[in-house]
Formats: C-alpha cells, sequence, structure tokens
C-alpha cells in the first residue's frame, strides 16, 4: 500500500504509464468528491434494501405520489450538442484498447466505453482503461500486436461516451480515510479531470452513461456530482452530458424524475432490457405468478417489455430527450453462415421495431451490425438525426403492465435450464482471468446477460417451477446439469471453471437472492 497524497492510500501497482493517470492532483479531486457524496450514496444503498423488502412483501412498484407534480409540470432537458444530435447505432465494450480502436472506427454514430458489465473490474484493467482513453480523447491511441498487425484510428470516429461503475460496487485498491472509494466516483472522476477540458477544446464534450439507478435520488446524486466537478475542473456548468440507462422495474416508474433531476446535464434514456429482466427477477422473483419462462423466450415484444419501451419513448420525447433502443447481441459467425442469416433477420426486426416505436437508436455488440442497424434508422428517419417530434401520446403509463409478466406461450425447459448454467461458468471464468465481454453461442455475453441466467435458475429452484414435460426444477437436476456442462468444457481449464461453479452454487443456493453476482466474484479477482 501507499499512500499518495493524505488519507488517499493506493493498493495495486503504479508504473510510470499509469502514474500519468494517478496524478496527486487527480486523486486529490477524485477524494474530495469520495468525502462529499459517499455518506449520501450510502444512505442510497440502504433505502434500495428497504424498498426490496418492500417488494418482497407483495408490496408492487407505483408511481411516486410525491413527484406528481414533476410528471405534470411543462419542462425539458438541456438542448443536445451536435455530435449527439444523430445516435442512429451506439456500439459497445469495454475500456480495452483494441476493442476501443475498432469501436470508434466502425462507423457508429457513437461508442459507449463501458467501465461497468462488459469489463472485469482488475486494478490493471481500470487503471489502462483510463489510459486508453485518454489516448483516444488525444487521438493517439494506437496498438501493434506481437503477430504483425497496427491498429489506428481512422479521420471519422464515432462520439465517445464513458460508462462508471454503478453507485453499488466500490474500487477495493483506492482507500479514502481508510474506505474504499466509490467505483462510480473513482471511473467517472479520473476520466473527467483528466479529459473535460481537452474535449471541450476539441469541439466535443464530457458525455456518460449511468448505470443501475433504482430512483431518481440516485440521479439527484448524479447530478450533484457533475456540478460540484464542473466547479472544481473550471468548465461551465451543464457542460456534462449523461444518458441513463433504465434497466431496473424501479427506474421504470420515475423515468421522468430521472430526467428531472439532471435535466441541465441529460441526454436521454436508454432500454437496457439484460439488467431491466434481470431487475424484474431480482425484485419480484419470490413470486410464483411472475415467474419468467427460458431466457431465449423472453423478447421484446413481450407485453410487459413493450409497455416499458413505449413508455420510455413517450418519456423522453416529451421532455425532448433522446430515446435510445435495447442492446442487439448477436455476435456474427465467419465460419456458419447458416446462423448468420437466421441471427441477422431477428436483428433487422428488432430494429424495424424500435424505429418504429419512435426510439432516436439503438444498440449493437458487434462492429458488424452497425449497418445493418443503421439501415432500419435510415428506412424511417431518411436524414433526420431523431425523431423527437413522436410524442407517443397514443401510449398509456399503466403500472400493472409494467409488473404483469405474463410470456403467452413462455415455458421453462431443460435446455432452458442448461444454457443457463453453461453460460454463467463460462462467463464466471472468463471474468475471473480478466475478460468481462465474451462470446458464448454466438452471443455477446456480460455481466448483465449472466445475471439474468444465474437469477432465474434461483428463481425456478426456489419456487419449484415445472419444466414443460412436468418435471420440478431442483437442486439435483440443477447439479447433475452442472456437472454435464463442466465436463464438456476444456478439461484444461477444468479449475478454473470449477472455481465458476463454486461461485454459481453459492448464488444459486442461497436462502436469499445476493443482490449482484460482481459482489461476491470481486473478492476472487486479482
Amino acid at each position: 500500500m501507499e499512500e499518495i497524497v493524505p488519507g488517499v492510500v493506493i493498493d495495486g501497482e503504479i508504473t510510470d504509464e499509469s502514474g500519468k493517470i494517478l496524478t496527486a492532483d487527480a486523486l486529490n479531486f477524485v477524494a474530495r468528491m469520495h468525502r462529499e457524496f459517499d455518506q449520501t450514496r450510502m444512505r442510497l444503498l440502504d433505502d434500495r434494501k428497504t424498498r426490496f423488502e418492500d417488494l418482497q412483501k407483495g408490496i408492487l412498484p407505483r408511481f411516486l405520489e410525491q413527484t406528481a407534480g414533476i410528471r405534470s409540470e411543462d419542462w425539458k432537458v438541456a438542448s443536445t450538442p451536435d455530435d449527439l444530435q444523430r445516435r442512429w447505432v451506439e456500439i459497445t465494450g469495454p475500456v480495452d484498447r483494441k476493442m476501443m480502436i475498432n469501436a470508434l472506427n466502425s462507423g457508429a454514430n457513437v461508442f459507449m466505453a463501458d467501465f461497468e458489465d462488459s469489463l472485469s473490474p482488475t486494478w490493471k484493467n481500470v487503471v489502462q482503461g483510463q489510459i486508453n482513453l485518454m489516448d483516444a480523447v488525444r487521438r493517439t491511441i494506437s496498438l501493434s500486436t506481437p503477430e504483425g498487425k497496427s491498429y489506428s484510428l481512422k479521420d471519422e470516429i464515432a462520439t465517445l461516451l464513458v460508462r462508471p461503475r454503478g453507485w453499488h460496487l466500490v474500487e477495493r485498491n483506492v482507500l479514502v480515510d481508510g474506505q474504499p472509494i466509490s467505483a462510480g466516483l473513482f471511473d467517472f472522476g479520473l476520466y473527467f479531470f483528466h479529459n473535460a477540458k481537452e474535449l471541450l477544446k476539441r469541439g466535443t464534450g464530457p458525455y456518460f452513461y449511468l448505470a443501475k439507478l433504482e430512483s431518481h435520488l440516485e440521479a439527484r446524486l448524479w447530478n450533484q456530482a457533475f456540478e460540484f466537478a464542473e466547479k472544481e475542473v473550471g468548465v461551465p456548468v451543464g457542460t456534462i452530458r449523461a444518458t441513463v440507462l433504465v434497466e431496473t422495474i424501479l427506474a421504470a416508474f420515475e423515468m421522468e424524475e430521472i430526467l428531472y433531476e439532471l435535466r441541465n446535464h441529460s441526454s436521454g434514456l436508454n432500454a437496457g432490457r439484460w439488467d431491466y429482466i434481470f431487475s424484474l427477477i431480482k425484485k419480484l422473483g419470490n413470486q410464483s405468478n411472475r415467474v419468467l419462462p427460458d431466457r431465449a423466450q423472453v423478447v421484446m415484444t413481450v407485453p410487459f417489455m413493450r409497455a416499458y419501451t413505449e413508455l420510455l419513448v413517450k418519456t423522453c420525447h416529451r421532455r425532448g430527450a433522446h430515446a435510445i433502443g435495447g442492446m442487439a447481441a448477436f455476435v456474427p459467425s465467419r465460419k456458419n453462415p447458416e446462423i448468420n442469416e437466421v441471427a441477422l433477420a431477428r436483428v433487422r426486426e428488432d430494429k424495424e421495431r424500435e424505429a418504429g416505436d419512435g426510439f432516436d437508436g439503438t444498440w449493437i455488440a458487434h462492429p458488424d451490425l452497425v449497418e445493418v442497424a443503421k439501415e432500419e434508422f435510415r428506412k424511417v428517419l431518411n436524414e433526420k438525426p431523431h425523431q423527437k417530434e413522436r410524442l407517443r401520446e397514443d401510449v398509456v403509463a399503466a403500472p400493472d403492465a409494467l409488473v404483469s409478466l405474463e410470456v403467452p406461450g413462455g415455458t421453462v425447459t431443460e435446455k432452458g435450464v442448461q444454457n443457463n448454467v453453461s453460460v454463467v461458468i463460462q462467463y464466471l471464468e472468463s471474468w475471473l482471468r480478466g475478460v468481462g465481454a465474451v462470446t458464448i453461442f454466438n452471443l455477446m455475453e456480460d455481466t448483465a446477460t449472466a445475471e439474468i441466467a444465474r437469477a432465474q435458475l434461483w428463481q425456478w429452484i426456489k419456487l419449484g417451477t415445472r419444466l414443460e414435460d412436468g418435471r420440478e426444477v431442483t437442486l439435483s437436476l440443477y447439479e447433475k446439469i452442472r456437472d454435464e456442462e463442466i465436463s464438456k468444457l476444456d478439461s484444461q481449464n477444468q479449475g478454473r471453471y470449477s472455481k465458476a461453479a463454486e461461485i454459481l452454487d453459492s448464488l444459486v443456493m442461497s436462502e436469499s437472492f445476493v443482490e449482484f453476482l460482481t459482489l461476491p466474484a470481486y473478492q476472487l479477482l486479482s
């Protein structure tokens, strides 16, 4: 451990390169933010626990009476910067150097550089990610591989957005006054401190995605952190723009309030579909009438997902904000054109629906999907940058529609159980060795999709859910399938897969639901 500045201790390697990021001034800056806002952060996390207890008692979420005035008043979010007007296609990925260069060059309108679900937060990954961002902002980022390949930026690149980690996470390698610093404030603070003025000089700005919010009060805390940072660094208040991922059921009931709290910094909302499904299972999963079928059957056209996404579009456009659609996680195969043909047809159908519903853009996980997604938005928008004028006044905000988790014809199958077990074990094995985004069965899996898979296993076992053939999903069935799936995997890495399976066991066999799989897994991360 090394105390860099008074009260700030680094419990991780500092190299000559990372020392350019972990400067005394930068660490003082993030420490001041931590001291200013961490007590509020902890109180809001306690509020989450209280609300969760209410949900477990069967008290369903509703639109807040105390904020009805905000929903009825006429107000708009801040104006949209020029380079965020057109957001037809947004590509996402971790702050890995090669992936960042490829994503920025992909032809997408926006690249979201991720410290959250697609990053395994090893100390090396987190610090190197900040170095990569600093180089990307200055357009000096490049890479030469041992195989002789070279990567560098094209003249035209995607607009850069950064997603810091959520309020629930800490960066254990940085202690402020003896306590781990908020991971979100650390990620945001370092990037903002080193790059805000440089971004403005280059005609863009510090743009962010905010993850895992559960209330407008959590949005208010981010807004306060933004104002603090802007004043401390010396840029105009209102410089920052943030898009919030609506990926929890509680946030779905506070979309207008979240936009309102961030209104001077807001640029929209995103339908974070995978974490949203995970949230539904987590928050309502102890109720036998709200059991979801196989993950593959919970598509965006099922009633409760339609209700959520259409309300998001209506909410955003009423307030002058962008509405961004959900992730297409398919990774094209260069070996199997038949898989590609079927999957690409589904991607087109998904993006056609989003554009038709009024979304202003969408998410993809792979560069090969950029033109596929763009074409569907081009058909609807022609050359317009967005369609905020579509107010979707036909959409009714119906609380019951958001929490009635019926999937017509939905079933739980043994194949669904097998898929969930295999995905989580393979993903955790990858995450533990420092890779947080991995292709499994031609889908880009990250923490959010792994969370769905393990949450379903817990729910099905906990409630004794019946398979389509009448058998019950039991612990013994899970253990049998787990052992079968491990035996199929690379025998040379059995030790790592076994460690991943131990984590999955602890999650699935827990009497109560473990809130995030990253919390216990982080303790094992080197």
